[in-house]
């Protein structure tokens, strides 16, 4: 049994030492330089935001951005709670930003926003974020830049927290940026598999192409991912990341452990839906690596394992995984990294939780049950 277990884990460690190789290729471009020309729709799928909306709207507003080369269309999902776009908002001329209301037709709310946003979009290049984000001032403007450079249709960005100072909220934001490292690393070896919704680019006409969520409509998530690795399947050569301080979107952390699990349930549940090959197969690697773990500690209390080949299991894992949330952490935040002994204590007994639960269990999301 000890064998089997040192062989999940160094196949493990193998697939992390890949990613943060791919981690390095992926040059990081902070050009703004150009004159402005790219037109933007940004959508935002939205739905009991009312106090985070004015947040965003304010980062929207201080936008390094020509006003006429973007427009705003909040898609409302069925809120219970009203909303209305604040007056310093309006006062900075800011007429650019309307409210429709979400049409829903399948399974997933997000999907049929975006979707429903679709139809009255004014601009070939959209993008989407999130109603609890915060954009960097030049988050337009080095979009802009880089499309004129290069010739592509769908962008993926980075995400990041804006981090409190309890053991909650840094597990969420080192478990983030191992997610946002192996995001990175996967289009560092081309093999681009994941991305994330709050800061994800594409044409209007590319999204056509690709017949939009058709086929991945039943699963409540996955706007961001299913939509990714189509365009991947189909011309990998105009799919890019864009890896640049300018481009970090800061989303809210959460601050209930439910809340948390019942994310990472929904963001786990699409895993078994991925087109890629190589992402389903890096998430099973990383499923049997955390299991492994469990499994070895549980040996070991049997007596099956002397005490120092756990821990040789664990620190093998350990360090490769450091290296690759460094990398990335220090990418999105420029701050130390906190509480990642603990975390990676506990990390494993959470992410194999997480896993097995999206597989049979239900989750909660914005009010609702999928």
């Amino acid at each position: 049994m000890t064998i089997v277990l040192y062989i999940i884990i160094f196949m493990y460690c193998l697939a992390i030492i890949v990613l943060i190789y791919g981690f390095t290729k992926v040059n990081t471009i902070e050009y703004t330089g150009l004159t402005p020309k790219t037109k933007f729709s940004i959508i935002v799928p939205f739905r009991n935001e009312a106090e985070n909306l004015p947040i965003l709207l304010a980062s929207l507003a201080k936008l390094n951005y020509p006003i006429e080369l973007f427009e705003v269309i909040l898609v409302d999902d069925f809120s219970e709670e009203e909303f209305s776009i604040p007056l310093s908002y309006r006062a900075q001329s800011r007429d650019n930003i309307q409210i429709i209301n979400n049409i829903r037709v399948s399974n997933s709310p997000k999907k049929d926003a975006i979707v429903t946003a679709m139809q009255i979009v004014n601009t070939d290049w959209i993008i989407t974020t999130d109603a609890d984000c915060v954009v960097n001032t030049n988050w337009l403007l080095t979009l802009d830049n880089y499309i004129q450079l290069h010739d592509v249709a769908m962008i993926a960005g980075a995400v990041t927290y804006d981090c409190g100072n309890s053991f909650l909220h840094h597990f969420q934001q080192l478990d983030l940026a191992s997610l946002q490292g192996a995001t990175i690393g996967s289009f560092g070896i081309n093999k681009g598999f994941m991305c994330n919704g709050a800061n994800f680019a594409y044409t209007k006409s590319y999204f056509q192409e690709l017949n939009g969520f058709e086929g991945n409509d039943g699963i409540a998530s996955g706007d961001d991912v299913f939509l990714l690795q189509k365009a991947i399947a189909k011309s990998t050569e105009k799919v890019h990341y864009l890896k640049t301080q300018n481009n970090i979107v800061i989303t809210k952390s959460l601050n209930d452990w439910k809340s948390l699990f019942y994310q990472r349930v929904r963001w786990a549940s699409k895993t078994s839906s991925y087109q890629s090959t190589f992402g389903k197969g890096l998430g099973v690697l990383v499923f049997a690596g955390n299991l492994g773990l469990i499994v070895g500690v549980g040996y070991w209390v049997l007596g099956v394992i002397p005490f120092q080949n756990i821990v040789l299991l664990f620190l093998l894992k350990f360090l490769v995984d450091t290296v690759l949330i460094y990398k990335a952490n220090y990418f999105l935040t420029k701050t130390k990294i906190q509480y990642l002994i603990l975390s990676s204590l506990l990390y494993p007994f959470f992410s194999v939780s997480v896993a097995l639960y999206s597989l049979f269990g239900k989750y909660e999301w914005k009010g609702r049950k999928f």
